[in-house]
């Protein structure tokens, strides 16, 4: 029997159960992963996946009693320990017998997500990055942010369950990338589940909530971020904040547009650090990255408004 770190792999006092408990697995173990690893000794009928204050541990329920006794004396008298991902994985038996309310109120599908933004103040994330974040893959209708207990957190309304679930399962367990958080964070996780809202109730447009269905709604005077007073131009009118990263929207697409297009464009006015392309409602937006602000200034005051294509 093979043990790592002076654990057991297996325990025998517990009364053998058709549901297995799973530990040590790797970070965000999916549930194709436990199928692979279970399914040479019977067929899964359920499982229950990134349980646990790690979200390390899962439950693999066998239809046949049988099949999981198995799958635990196979690896009890093998040499070679069950793993996924190159890390042994521990094995015992549930003291449930079935896998019951496998999908949680966070788990049940719908048009709206609940996102935890872990490692971050709610000053350091602002709205406008999260919408450009999961704007990516759909329409976003309204966005409210607010700070609990576990966070700084925000709830995403999208147009149906179908668009949240695919934001969900490709943003879940990552991270916002680097260049759009400020240089004092070092680690910024998102996590993600569903909420039980369908509609957000959005009264005004501020640094806090947006609802980008209703141009009109009012701003909230005291909500805009911030306490300094707005930098004033030449002119009188309030100018944009300014930073070494350009949202570029690209409009009336009617040739390709590639992130080499975009790098030849951009780079005649300074190094290009990085390029990142999303597409939104037929149209496309793309980050560049420069080095400083003043090279970002320069390219925005000269590109601003005109063709990448002569006639487009």
């Amino acid at each position: 029997m093979s043990s790592t770190s002076g654990q057991p792999q297996f325990r025998y006092t517990q009364t053998p159960s058709k549901v297995l408990h799973l530990r040590n697995l790797p970070w965000e173990c999916t549930e194709e992963e436990l199928v692979e690893l279970c399914k040479p000794f019977g067929k899964i009928v359920n499982t229950k996946c990134n349980v646990g204050a790690n979200r390390n541990q899962a439950f693999v329920e066998f239809m046949d009693l049988n099949q999981a006794i198995s799958m635990v004396s196979y690896y009890a008298s093998s040499s070679d320990p069950a793993q996924v991902r190159g890390k042994t994985v521990y094995i015992q038996y549930s003291n449930r017998q079935e896998i019951t309310n496998n999908k949680s109120s966070g788990d049940v599908a719908g048009n709206v997500l609940l996102v935890t933004i872990e490692g971050v103040e709610a000053g350091d994330v602002s709205i406008d990055v999260i919408h450009l974040v999961f704007s990516a893959f759909g329409f976003v209708h309204k966005i409210a942010t607010f700070e609990k207990a576990a966070g700084f957190q925000a709830l995403i309304q999208y147009t149906d369950a179908q668009t949240a679930s695919t934001a969900r399962n490709a943003l879940d367990g990552r991270s916002i990338p680097r260049y759009l958080l400020p240089e004092h964070v070092t680690s910024c996780h998102l996590r993600i589940s569903f909420s039980a809202h369908t509609d957000l109730n959005i009264k005004f447009q501020s640094h806090r909530s947006r609802d980008y269905t209703n141009p009109y709604l009012p701003v909230n005077p005291s909500a805009i971020e911030g306490t300094l007073q707005p930098t004033l131009g030449l002119d009188g009118k309030k100018k944009e904040p300014e930073s070494n990263v350009l949202l570029a929207s690209i409009e009336n697409l009617q040739y390709a547009v590639t992130v080499d297009v975009l790098h030849k464009v951009f780079s005649t006015f300074g190094t290009v650090q990085k390029i990142a392309i999303f597409e939104k409602n037929g149209g496309m937006q793309a980050l560049i990255q420069y080095p400083d602000v003043t090279t970002a200034a320069v390219a925005k005051g000269s590109l601003e408004g005109h063709c990448i294509y002569e006639g487009t």
